[in-house]
Order: C-alpha cells, then sequence, then structure tokens
C-alpha cells in the first residue's frame, strides 16, 4: 500500500490532525480514543503484522505499552508505517502522535525544528549481510563487491565513508526500500545487503535457509534508533520519554508481568512504590493517573521482557541484548531515578 493510499485510510478513519496538529496531543489521542504510532514496517520482531493481521513486535510493543499508559488499553492502537528516506512527514503534518525507530539520533534530527526526541530505545548499527557462500568473513574482505543499500540514507553515506576509509571500492545497488533490497539480495544480484544489524536479522528470519546466510562482525556506524514526537508539545513528549523510562527501570527493579500484581499491593521498595502509583504524585505531574506506568508495564512487560519476546536470542531474530543490556550488566540502557 502507497504512502498516499495510508493518508487517505487515516483521514477516512478520522485520524489525521491537520490543522489541530498545534493541540496538544494527549488531548487529541483521548478524544480519539487512539493512539496512532508511526512503525519501519516489514521489520519481523519489531514491527510487521501477523498472519490474521495483528502487529507484532519490539517497536509495536512499545507503542502498545504507551496506549495502555495513556488510554488503558494497549490494543487502541493504529499503526501506520513510514518510509526511510522521509520517516518524519506524517509526524510533521500531524498524522501520527509518534514515530518509533524512524531514524537514529543525530544532529541533524536533534536540531530539526520539527521534532523532539523522546530517547534510545534501541542501539544498533550499520552492517553486513553475506550469503555464507560468499567465503567473506570480514567487510574488509569485500573490496570490489556488490551491495544493497537504501538511496538517500544514512546508510549510503556510511558506505562511502567506510570504503574512503579503507581505501576499498564498492559496487553500490541502490534500492527504494527495504522489501526491494530483500528481493535482489536472494535473487544474487547484490552479493551484500548493508543495513541496520537489527534489520539485517529481521530479514534474516524470514529466510527458509536462514542459517546460510551470516552478518558480518563490523559495525561502521552508531545507530541509536529511538522515539520522535513533534515539537512543541512537552507535556507529550515527557509522557512517552517516561513510559519507555518505567519499562527500563521496571527491569532493573525486578518488577515483571507476572509478580506486578503483587507488587502493586505495595512493596518494601520506595523505587517500586513511586513507579507503580503507590506513593508520590508522578502520575498527577505527567496528566496522567497514579496507575500509567503499572498499566504500561503489565500490556509487555518490562524492557527485557519485550526484548525477550521479540527479538532475543530464543527468537528467530536471534538479536543478544549486548549495548541494549542494563547499565549494571555491561550495556548501555539506563534511566533516570523516579524522584
Amino acid at each position: 500500500m502507497t504512502r498516499s493510499i495510508f493518508g487517505a485510510v487515516l483521514v477516512a478513519a478520522g485520524f489525521v490532525m491537520g490543522a489541530g496538529a498545534g493541540a496538544q496531543t494527549l488531548e487529541k489521542v483521548h478524544e480519539r480514543e487512539s493512539l496512532v504510532c508511526g512503525v519501519q514496517p516489514n521489520m519481523p520482531g519489531f514491527a510487521a503484522p501477523d498472519s490474521s493481521g495483528v502487529w507484532q513486535g519490539f517497536d509495536v510493543a512499545l507503542c502498545r505499552a504507551v496506549a495502555a499508559a495513556v488510554l488503558g488499553n494497549a490494543a487502541s492502537v493504529v499503526f501506520v508505517p513510514v518510509a526511510a528516506q522521509d520517516p518524519f512527514d506524517e509526524l510533521a503534518a500531524g498524522q501520527v502522535d509518534l514515530v518509533l525507530r524512524g531514524a537514529a539520533w543525530s544532529f541533524g534530527n536533534d536540531v530539526d525544528p520539527r521534532l523532539s526526541f523522546a530517547g534510545v530505545t534501541y542501539y544498533d548499527g550499520q552492517g553486513f549481510m553475506v550469503p555464507r557462500s560468499s567465503g567473506f568473513g570480514s567487510a574488509l574482505e569485500m573490496d570490489d563487491a556488490t551491495l544493497c543499500v537504501q538511496q538517500g540514507t544514512p546508510t549510503q553515506a556510511n558506505l562511502l565513508e567506510y570504503s574512503r576509509t579503507n581505501n576499498m571500492t564498492f559496487q553500490l545497488r541502490e534500492v527504494s526500500n527495504h522489501a526491494e533490497a530483500q528481493q535482489l539480495y536472494m535473487a544474487g544480484e547484490c552479493e551484500v545487503y548493508s543495513a541496520e544489524v537489527s534489520a539485517l536479522a529481521a530479514m534474516r528470519a524470514s529466510f527458509a535457509d536462514s542459517e546460510n546466510h551470516v552478518i558480518l562482525p563490523e559495525y561502521i556506524s552508531k545507530e541509536p534508533l529511538g522515539t520522535y514526537v513533534r515539537a512543541g508539545d512537552d507535556a507529550w513528549l515527557s509522557i512517552v520519554r517516561w513510559v519507555f523510562y518505567a519499562l527500563v527501570l521496571a527491569e532493573e527493579l525486578g518488577v515483571t508481568s507476572t509478580n506486578i500484581a503483587e507488587h502493586a499491593q505495595g512493596a518494601a521498595s520506595t523505587a517500586i512504590n513511586r513507579l507503580l502509583g503507590k506513593e508520590g504524585d508522578l502520575g498527577a505531574r505527567l496528566g496522567l493517573d497514579e496507575a500509567w506506568a503499572a498499566r504500561a508495564i503489565a500490556a509487555g512487560g518490562n524492557f527485557g521482557e519485550i526484548f525477550a519476546s521479540t527479538v532475543g536470542e530464543q527468537t528467530p531474530i536471534g538479536l543478544p541484548r549486548g549495548l541494549n543490556a542494563q547499565w549494571v550488566q555491561g550495556g548501555l540502557l539506563y534511566a533516570p531515578p523516579l524522584r
């Protein structure tokens, strides 16, 4: 379905905020009784409809957590695919309430007057996938190889910089989207596909012969992927940011989807009591009730539970926690204290 068709669907469903985009986002979400999330499509493990048409994945679970916190219903979400080349068009136009994984946190995006960055949800980096039969064991062995890359994206610029730095030549085959890259790669028209490692793992998981494809060890960029909202609505920015932090803190504090009901009766830990609305006034300060975080956690689990069930090592995606582990476990995952 094209982007114009998606726009028409949103209009017909009454989801376009259009001229009312300047209104506070929380108010608009309550008025329509649904959250509209922009996601990168066709990303198994992160965001893709299942065989029943129900969206599933890591990014989907984060959107559902926001919906649970704000609306009390994790299912009250409309998912809108956004393009890799211009992922923030719908956000700027007021057609979505937030964009997940639209682009990495970078200088250019950080100073874009249309956007506010709500935080890193997944630490990633650009890498390379090759057929095992290629014999490539390192990106440094790929001189003169044919690479598929999405045109007009930072991925393409990173490849050019990497080739210059290492005195290599790549034959770049520009593609318009992830689906086209997959088609050409599987047809053997590209020896290599280069994208974020999480995207490569998602693509590989869809192959019937996934064991015959290898993600090389090199990361050639930093790609801190996260959530963006429209600039100018600080209250909504705080809500989206702290829903994610609540999931991170829940894992750190040992609060899970299975024990949250017990903790909600009152815990010995002040931090847990604050998180679950038993002490303090955190919800009121966000413009929500005091059970907002408890609902977000109960929707799909804490950050660790979401990661493990959608993209972790025991799933077809097979990603290790790595940099996405908690800060006390050697990763970069860190949430400010609740005070």
